[in-house]
């Protein structure tokens, strides 16, 4: 397993330098201009100088190694100071990528907006999983019965509704008309006290909710279907010919095995939360990492769009690699040579 790991994270390092290659080049083909959006009032020889300070007319070899520099030299040596709280040489001259937009390191303003996501996201994702693993054994343990048939229709309608469809009607339905909770996300609220706690949890309501419900609805349809054919296995037959409880059927054999494929998509998902929700970050008006790529994408910031985007491809290669280590370890069929 150790071998197979180490492996496995050295022909990871290619693959993301690839991915690196391809996003930044795929981006900077953009007609994007950084001084695009300032008044024409500003000279040529201004903006020219302005372009120069942001390094937009270097050569696309240039760009692109600088544009690495920040990954695996200046953001590494940075996090290291953070945490030794020492001073290392030459931080002055490391190279960081600026955002077009607010002229600020991309990186800090990852860090500024990434708390926000993982509150809504993450608990989303987090409760989603913890409901629709029970309610997916459960269902397929009692196919047919009426929870299972409910159960059933509602995981259809969870998954095949739109989350923005379902924000609009949350916030017309308990904002518009109930006005219980805030339709718009204060990510300036700081939590001091209980009347502070009690304030995000309200606005951390219907974002939150809006996601827990349709990952519910995925989860819950895996799970179920990977139950229903475990419980099928001729080995769940033998455990009940031994005379085991039906209770130690179920938990110890069939729950086990079936819940191999739903923790590989549990961990393939999880980039996902650093990601953020595009269309629900955009209709509470959430501060998170899929806002901020949203007005990159439309202010044509394209360094930020770049980092962003390979920052989630890097995250998505990880997991890949956690994931197969989990079904390695859950599943002892599986051998690694």
């Amino acid at each position: 397993m150790g071998k197979y790991t180490i492996r496995r994270l050295l022909t990871a390092i290619p693959t993301i330098l690839v991915i690196s290659f391809i996003i930044f080049a795929v981006v900077d083909l953009s007609p994007s201009d950084p001084t695009g959006n300032l008044p024409l009032t500003i000279p040529p020889e201004v903006r020219q100088k302005i372009r120069e300070a942001l390094g937009a007319d270097d050569p696309f070899a240039v760009k692109y190694v600088k544009w690495l520099q920040q990954f695996f030299i200046a953001e590494p040596l940075n996090f290291l100071e953070s945490t030794l709280g020492i001073s290392l040489p030459g931080s002055e001259d490391r190279v960081r990528v600026i955002s077009w937009a607010t002229r600020g390191p991309v990186i800090d303003i990852i860090a500024e907006r990434l708390p926000q996501t993982l509150w809504v996201v993450g608990s989303s994702y987090f409760l989603g999983v913890l409901i629709a693993v029970p309610v997916g054994v459960y269902s397929a343990y009692r196919q047919y019965s009426i929870f299972d048939q409910v159960g059933t229709f509602a995981m259809m309608v969870g998954f095949s509704v739109p989350t923005f469809f379902t924000g609009l009607m949350f916030i017309v339905i308990f904002s518009v008309n109930l006005k219980w909770f805030p339709s718009v996300y204060d990510t300036t609220l700081v939590v001091t006290d209980i009347e502070s706690l009690q304030q995000q949890l309200r606005q951390m309501f219907m974002p939150v909710t809006v996601l827990t419900l349709y990952t519910t609805a995925q989860m819950s349809r895996y799970t179920r279907a990977s139950t229903l054919d475990n419980l099928q296995q001729d080995y769940i037959r033998t455990a009940r010919s031994k005379g085991l409880t039906e209770r130690t059927v179920v938990t110890r054999h069939a729950v086990r095995n079936s819940l191999i494929p739903v923790v590989t998509l549990i961990a393939l998902q999880i980039p996902g939360i650093f990601a953020g929700a595009l269309i629900t970050e955009q209709i509470f008006r959430v501060n998170g990492i899929g806002q901020y790529l949203i007005i990159a994408i439309q202010g044509g910031d394209l360094p930020t769009v770049q980092t962003v985007t390979f920052i989630f491809a890097v995250l998505v290669v990880v997991f890949n690699i956690v994931a197969d280590v989990l079904y390695g370890i859950l599943d002892p069929r599986v051998t690694y040579s």
